[in-house]
């Protein structure tokens, strides 16, 4: 039924023109659209590679389980250094078990790299590495 729909990450966010600032000049994505009007603080569309986020602004902010975005790279050595030149504050690593290895913000573990971020908004962002020499 969904197979050939497409996909778009919500963002809830508090300050939308902060929000903007952070995922197109700090992560380099495009703003593709924001809301007129009423809807100027309270929706907007950057698209990141091939995918789009939507900002929102949600009424009621809810307590949630975690849930975070994560930003599929080819070298995520290379992303970290270039996210942090920007600006970005990375989370320290964490080990993740007997086979994994932390490198500053990055952990490897057999199957991938991970390293973790905030975006001005508070929420979890996380860049993803497959199968990268430990």
């Amino acid at each position: 039924m969904l197979s050939k729909a497409g996909y778009a990450t919500l963002i809830p966010v508090k300050k939308m023109s902060r929000a903007i600032k952070f995922y197109t000049d700090m992560l380099g994505g495009k703003l593709v659209y924001r809301g007129e009007g009423e809807m100027k603080d309270f929706w907007a569309s950057v698209k990141l590679g091939k995918e789009d986020f939507w900002l929102v602004t949600p009424q009621k902010w809810e307590k949630r389980e975690l849930s975070y975005s994560a930003f599929l790279v080819k070298n995520i050595k290379r992303t970290v250094k270039e996210l942090q030149g920007k600006g970005v504050k990375f989370e320290p690593g964490e080990k993740m078990g007997k086979e994994s290895k932390v490198v500053g913000p990055i952990t490897y573990v057999p199957s991938g790299a991970s390293a973790f971020f905030k975006d001005s908004e508070g929420n979890l962002l996380m860049v993803w590495q497959n199968d990268p020499p430990m």
